[in-house]
């Protein structure tokens, strides 16, 4: 199993560039039809506060995105968007979905890239001590441990990334996907394949989910934001937002990320 140990800029400035637009679309469908999947759970509604984010920049000039948030009585926050210039070979597409307090399942995050070589994470961000909290660990990551080792060793063409960041190698859980790999058609149905299956597996253990007493909520729901914003707000490739757009509409998708200027309430609120 090889390794990557760059920047995403680095990696976007030194290789070639090529036209990714079909790949995209399909990542976008993909996109979609796992969004779909979860609403068929939950109840959503858009946050009015993006509502205006549903399209940016000029796609027939250069740099564009959308980006949509929603939340509901029991998603605290569910984004799905993405950003980049397909034609030129960078685009990068989120699909995050932060539970409400009043269960302590694992969020969902996941974000697919092109650069134009492919890159692909998803992970069950933790509510919990995973060292600490030996049963939160048993409950939600031991059945994926043998899986993520078998990855390793039965898809070569997939090289481990891993973040420059110490911030942001400290947000993955040990059972997460991080990978970058040539598009080809296999490495696409591989990818599709562990994404779908991830999130089937969470709206598992949602319905398993026992629910978490009221007066431990508050404290949940406020280590949620902490996390949410801390990731959005450290991320390294918040770089490649302000080559596109600038720092001011760049601080404004951040702060979209992780609800900063939501005007919904926050689930269990």
């Amino acid at each position: 199993m090889s390794e990557t140990v760059q920047h995403v800029e680095h990696m976007v400035d030194t290789t070639p560039r090529a036209d990714v637009t079909e790949t995209f679309q399909e990542w976008r469908d993909l996109l979609s039809r796992l969004q779909s999947r979860i609403a068929e759970r939950f109840e959503l509604t858009r946050d009015p506060s993006t509502a205006d984010l549903e399209t940016y920049g000029d796609p027939e000039q250069g740099p564009s995105g959308s980006l949509a948030a929603y939340s509901g009585p029991e998603i605290d926050w569910l984004v799905h968007s993405w950003i980049g210039d397909p034609r030129t070979g960078f685009v990068n597409l989120h699909l995050t979905a932060w539970l409400g307090p009043q269960v302590r399942v694992p969020h969902l995050g996941s974000a697919l890239l092109l650069w134009p070589e492919g890159w692909f994470y998803v992970d069950a961000v933790p509510r919990g001590d995973l060292v600490g909290d030996g049963d939160y660990f048993d409950r939600y990551y031991a059945q994926n441990d043998a899986p993520w080792l078998s990855f390793k060793a039965e898809h070569p063409d997939f090289s481990w990334f891993t973040s420059r960041t110490g911030f942001i190698r400290g947000s993955l859980s040990p059972t997460a996907y991080c990978y970058s790999f040539p598009p080809t058609r296999p490495n696409l149905d591989v990818v599709e394949q562990i994404l779908t299956a991830r999130v089937e597996q969470w709206l598992g253990w949602v319905a398993e989910a026992e629910p978490v007493p009221a007066d431990e909520q508050a404290e949940l729901a406020a280590r949620d934001l902490a996390v949410r914003r801390n990731i959005a707000e450290r991320d390294p490739a918040n770089v490649m937002g302000e080559r596109m757009f600038g720092p001011e509409l760049t601080q404004r998708l951040v702060r979209a990320l992780w609800g900063g200027d939501r005007e919904l309430p926050r689930a269990g609120a």
